[in-house]
């Protein structure tokens, strides 16, 4: 199997890195129909905001193995802190709001301590200091400015069932906003 992997060259410094993985053969089991490339994009946080915990969890495909990984709580304060401060000028990333719905219909908790570090770090912030309140205003603000439409755009060509995305409106994120369980 042919593998090559190429650094993105990013026009805005930050400290995540990227890079790609590619192949066009087929993966364990997967078959591939026409002679598309597979593409994987690798990011490393290399200055991670701390606050976060991490957990060991078990996979069992293509082998078994443990994967150390951050706690849904975590990762649901590592997207809600994309899907606020993600600073495209000309586009809206429908899957920050579909993993924002997710988490939100399956009771995550937020790690609100661990979102107001990242936003400190990144500057969003003054301090790593965050009310609730605080937090759902600026979502709710982020909401109200957003074009939910052009989010379903985006995602509409990997979601199955296309009439789940019948109640996106920013009245149902709104919504949303206001049933966020919060990780004491």
């Amino acid at each position: 199997m042919a593998i090559e992997i190429k650094e993105k060259i990013k026009l805005n410094k930050t400290n995540i890195e990227s890079a790609f993985l590619k192949q066009n053969t087929p993966i364990y089991n997967i078959s591939i129909q026409n002679n598309k490339n597979i593409k994987i994009k690798f990011e490393v946080d290399t200055n991670p905001p701390l606050g976060f915990i991490t957990e060991n969890k078990l996979l069992l495909q293509p082998f078994s193995f443990f994967v150390k990984t951050y706690s849904l709580s975590d990762l649901f304060a590592g997207k809600m802190h994309a899907l606020i401060y993600r600073n495209w000028k000309t586009r809206i990333k429908g899957r920050d709001w579909f993993d924002f719905e997710w988490y939100v219909k399956n009771g995550v908790e937020l790690n609100l301590k661990h979102f107001a570090q990242r936003a400190f770090q990144s500057k969003h912030l003054l301090s790593d200091n965050l009310s609730k309140q605080e937090f759902i205003n600026n979502l709710k603000n982020k909401v109200r400015s957003t074009d939910i439409e052009i989010a379903k755009n985006d995602i509409v060509s990997f979601i199955k069932d296309k009439r789940i995305l019948n109640i996106w409106s920013s009245n149902y994120f709104l919504q949303l906003s206001d049933l966020i369980k919060f990780k004491e």
